[in-house]
């Protein structure tokens, strides 16, 4: 199929559109993340360098404002730039090509901008630089979000403290829980996976053809910089993060970005699956907030399906194995430019921005507009009846009872649980509550001491308390998030348009 035809296809030009992939199907993931993003962050850094040249009087004057004019995307076809870069392996050569001609066509004054493209680097200094750009505006975005939802949970937690529902482990009721608690350690997982994210870094890449910055060094000689004053005031130019030595090789900055994607996922994902179990309509505790056109079945009208919860998990069922990729080519970076670790890197890297920054604008609508039902959380904690209480019981009471028949007061309060399990369910709670009145003599547990260990509101153990730890840990992400400026600015061409560094 010719680019002329792909381009006939909505969206093509920039990329995948999402259609096998709702959950990043949005127009911010593909301004972001889309193939003209990534056209654009190329640009974007050969037009930094550009700028870093000439104030090193390493370039014409007047070069770097003809390169900015010429690093405008929408003078590319990115299908066009995505056939040919077959010929050489990787998108930045054929762009290289048509910026030149570019440079060249408005370069009206002859100054000779051209000398300012692309000198003394290679392909991987610029697609390595340009990608931690576009993660870094995607992450920006990302973030956002997450303290969205975080501060989102953080109010949940703190209004439904109190709110009784019942704990589950293996499947099956364990102990007496709150809400309160169950948000507050979403939102643990949520804090700790964004603050991670926070503290990646983005480094600028520079090295020339092999990493020695040989072509650097000559092009330096007798200048008042040298390649890495040029390389560190590039990272200024772009807001990355300043880099000792080239990483061609070492792949750590990659490695880490995806581990911190992926552990963004896996929180998301807990979520989600709590979400998915907790509205269904036997348990019915919780419920997503309701749109025009979700959930819907294409055979059953009566259907509300918890679809934000559905693609929020199938974000976090595909990071592993795009994770794994990422360190499965990190170990197979061979030689100074390895041959084709390198590639397999920036579909998974790309695939796994998309899903987290999808999966996280699905997480902060669930959240924010999620519907809690204590009613249903309290019928379902009464279904377990007393005997849910039995660890507490057990506790405070076995030291009560003497030895008997060669038992011990914890052996004979598990007789009293076995005969209970024994009876018919609709039974269970009036048995257990009998047996054990006629188990323990009422002069060491009066009916009130017993009524009291039988409330599940009494055995919360620090529920409480651990919620206001959890949130007290993570200030930042508890409390609203400061609003942002347009994410998608940073990726404009224009060198001193890109902002600072990210704290």
């Amino acid at each position: 199929m010719t680019a002329a035809a792909l381009g006939s296809y909505g969206g093509a030009a920039d990329g995948d559109a999402g259609l096998l992939s709702p959950v990043s199907a949005s127009p911010l993931v593909r301004a972001l993340t889309g193939d003209r993003a990534v056209l654009a962050a190329i640009l974007a850094v050969e037009s930094g360098w550009a700028a870093v040249l000439e104030a090193a009087d390493l370039a014409p004057a007047g070069s770097a404002a003809v390169v900015a004019s010429a690093a405008e995307a929408g003078r590319y076809d990115v299908a066009d730039i995505a056939l040919r870069a077959q010929g050489g392996g990787n998108p930045v050569i054929p762009l290289l090509a048509d910026l030149r001609k570019q440079v060249s066509a408005l370069d009206s004054a002859g100054i000779g901008a051209g000398k300012a493209v692309h000198t003394s680097l290679t392909s991987q200094d610029v697609l390595d630089t340009a990608l931690m750009l576009l993660a870094r505006n995607t992450v920006d975005a990302l973030l956002a979000d997450l303290k969205c939802t975080t501060t989102a949970l953080a109010a949940l937690a703190e209004k439904h403290a109190d709110t009784l529902g019942v704990g589950r482990s293996l499947t099956q009721h364990s102990l007496p829980f709150t809400f309160g608690l169950r948000a507050a350690q979403w939102f643990h997982g949520v804090a700790a996976a964004g603050r991670q994210l926070e503290r990646t870094e983005f480094p600028v890449q520079f090295g020339g053809a092999a990493g020695t910055l040989a072509a650097g060094t000559v092009l330096t000689t007798g200048a008042a910089k040298n390649p890495f004053d040029l390389a560190d005031e590039l990272a200024v130019q772009l807001g990355l993060a300043a880099a000792p030595a080239p990483w061609h090789t070492n792949r750590l900055a990659v490695t880490s970005l995806g581990n911190a994607l992926a552990t963004v996922l896996d929180a998301a994902g807990k979520i989600a699956a709590d979400v998915l179990f907790l509205s269904r309509a036997e348990v019915a505790e919780l419920a997503e907030p309701r749109a025009a056109g979700r959930g819907v079945s294409s055979a059953m009208p009566q259907k509300q399906n918890p679809v934000l919860s559905v693609l929020i998990r199938s974000a976090a069922l595909q990071a592993p194995q795009l994770v794994a990729q990422l360190h499965l080519a990190a170990a197979n970076f061979n030689d100074e430019r390895p041959d084709g670790a390198w590639h397999t890197e920036w579909p998974a890297l790309r695939q796994l921005l998309q899903l987290a920054l999808g999966a996280a604008g699905h997480l902060r609508e669930l959240v924010e507009g999620l519907q809690v039902f204590p009613d249903a959380m309290r019928r379902n904690l009464d279904l377990a009846g007393p005997l849910l209480l039995a660890e507490g019981v057990s506790a405070a009471v076995a030291p009560l009872l003497e030895a008997k028949d060669g038992r011990t007061g914890k052996e004979q309060l598990q007789a009293v649980v076995d005969q209970t399990l024994r009876a018919p369910a609709a039974e269970q709670a009036a048995t257990y509550r009998r047996l054990l009145r006629g188990a323990v003599p009422a002069d060491r547990l009066s009916d009130e001491q017993l009524a009291e260990l039988l409330d599940p509101a009494n055995y919360l153990g620090q529920a409480a308390e651990i919620t206001r730890r959890v949130l007290a840990a993570y200030p930042d992400f508890a409390s609203p998030a400061k609003p942002i400026s347009d994410p998608g600015s940073s990726l404009d061409p224009n060198p001193n348009a890109n902002g600072a560094k990210r704290g």
